[in-house]
């Protein structure tokens, strides 16, 4: 068969792209080569509806190894009960847990998307604020950080079935004991998506929700560096507390519900390339060089919100815990929207996103914000010292926003930087 050239050479512009540019979008990251060749494996060609030794086609002996692998792997590095690795993406492993656990129309309650949430957490344009009821709690304006009185507040006043602790766009730790305290309260389930900072805390850089929330969903790519992909987990399985029965009139334990949720109640068949990218990615999670990495992630975006602060730029909540940073822009730069600054660097080969900043005077199309990550330029080789040099770099485009001579000179320093780097340093 002929070779599809028109395809093939975008792969290559692609892959020239990642090699010259600085990657800064939090939820990005660069892959090993032996997470790509399970991700472009034959187990693409194996179609297996269901779970290891219960399939609904023949010819699954091997994925069902490979499965359970990836189950196995990501229960040890979780200290984990249950895993599912099936989930396609992390939204729809937040679909199938509200699936598992509400009715159309129940409340649950997320973190404010305009405040840093995510839209699997409730917003009107995704099924979960389509098909159920979410209530938002916030972060405070002065602090820019969750406020958990408040949080108790709504909580007692809303009476929500589910409470989901974490987000897309928050540079702070989450108190998962408090939460927990609160969702008992309400007898409510106690959900964290960990998606972003998930690597951190599987190498106990950050808190762990495992001990506290009844349910943890996260992604498998970001600061995990794996294939992209969602996973669900449970520190410790459970009787659902709708008392629920088998057909042999047993109790279902939330495990079994949460499997019926994924498939066949939000998904098809699996992705087993992918699940076997996972099994590789968690293994590598569990390796000292993968401890060494997430150190370093966390070292580089401390180093960096500093620098950003230093310029006069605002870092929402005053810095990070984690791998992220969110920044305003209307104390240094008023007059220039997120949408600006990120066409712009765009144009320099630096790469990060848009994004609304609490209580934002402008749209989700245009934004007062940033948000910058590390996980990426760390798997690249980056460590602290070059961080305060990415950050004069964009402010220097900033400064100057509509220059195009200063945008050229930008993305010339930015290619000699990272032409010689790896996509994959570690």
């Amino acid at each position: 068969m002929k070779k599809d050239k028109i395809v093939f050479d975008l792969i290559k512009d692609e892959e020239e792209r990642q090699r010259l540019g600085i990657e800064l979008i939090a939820s990005e990251n660069f892959v090993s080569d032996q997470v790509m060749k399970a991700m472009g494996s034959v187990l693409t060609n194996k179609y297996a509806e269901g779970y290891p030794g219960h399939r609904y086609y023949g010819g699954c002996q091997i994925v069902d190894q490979t499965e359970q692998i990836a189950i196995d792997r990501a229960r040890t590095l979780y200290n984990a009960e249950y895993a599912n690795v099936q989930p396609h993406s992390g939204a729809q492993a937040n679909m199938a847990v509200l699936m598992a656990c509400l009715k159309p129309g129940d409340t649950f309650m997320g973190l404010d998307l305009s405040h840093g949430g995510h839209l699997s957490h409730g917003s009107p344009v995704n099924s979960s604020g389509i098909l159920y009821h979410p209530v938002a709690y916030s972060v405070e304006e002065e602090t820019g950080m969750v406020n958990y009185d408040k949080m108790e507040a709504v909580a007692l006043r809303e009476k929500p079935k589910l409470i989901i602790a974490g987000a897309s766009a928050y540079s702070r730790d989450w108190d998962y004991k408090r939460m927990r305290s609160i969702a008992d309260k309400v007898d409510a389930i106690l959900m964290a998506d960990i998606a972003h900072p998930a690597g951190l805390i599987a190498r106990g850089l950050l808190n762990d929700p495992i001990p506290y929330c009844h349910i943890v969903t996260t992604t498998t790519h970001k600061t995990l560096r794996g294939p992209r992909g969602g996973m669900i987990l449970i520190g410790k399985d459970f009787e659902n507390p709708w008392g629920l029965k088998t057909p042999k009139g047993e109790i279902k334990m939330m495990s079994q519900l949460i499997d019926s949720a994924v498939f066949p109640g939000t998904q098809g068949g699996p992705l087993e390339h992918v699940i076997a990218a996972k099994a590789v990615a968690f293994g590598e999670a569990l390796t000292d060089e993968y401890m060494e990495y997430v150190l370093q992630v966390k070292k580089n975006a401390s180093v960096m919100a500093k620098a950003f602060m230093d310029k006069g730029y605002k870092i929402i909540s005053g810095g990070t815990d984690n791998h992220l940073m969110l920044i305003d822009l209307r104390t240094k730069f008023p007059d220039i929207t997120g949408k600006q600054v990120e066409n712009a660097l765009v144009r320099a080969d630096i790469t990060l996103n848009k994004n609304m900043v609490p209580f934002d005077s402008r749209s989700p199309f245009t934004t007062s914000g940033i948000r910058v990550g590390t996980p990426a330029i760390t798997t690249r080789g980056l460590k602290e010292d070059q961080m305060p040099i990415i950050v004069d770099l964009i402010d220097e485009v900033i400064s100057d926003i509509n220059n195009e001579s200063v945008i050229e000179s930008v993305r010339s320093r930015v290619n000699e930087m990272m032409a010689e780097l790896p996509l994959n340093a570690w």
